[in-house]
């Protein structure tokens, strides 16, 4: 999934946790040496974990705040579900096809 996110002036990209169908953490993979379209997983890349102290914060206040890290973190999250199923139907089909020949 292409981002441009950013984190104190360096590009970063997050990273999504899953156990089966659940969220379970994340982090940022940050790269100050590269740009927006480079790769980020090179030399020189660090790591910084998600913030999610403000996760029990009312959701009134959340709403007020829409690009704050729980709520980017939780849409990262909607793509990672969205995702899982699509990429088990990729690797039946995958299964399928190798068996065949």
């Amino acid at each position: 999934m292409h981002t441009f996110e950013t984190l104190h002036d360096a590009v970063a990209e997050p990273v999504i946790y899953m156990i089966d169908r659940y969220v379970v953490g994340g982090f940022y993979r940050v790269h100050t040496g590269r740009g927006k379209d480079g790769n980020l997983n090179a030399p020189g890349m660090h790591f910084r974990a998600t913030r999610l102290r403000n996760r029990l914060q009312p959701a009134r206040l959340r709403l007020q705040q829409p690009g704050c890290p729980t709520n980017r973190f939780y849409a990262y999250g909607v793509v990672g579900r969205l995702a899982c199923p699509a990429a088990a139907l990729e690797l039946e089909h995958t299964s399928t096809d190798v068996g065949s020949k």
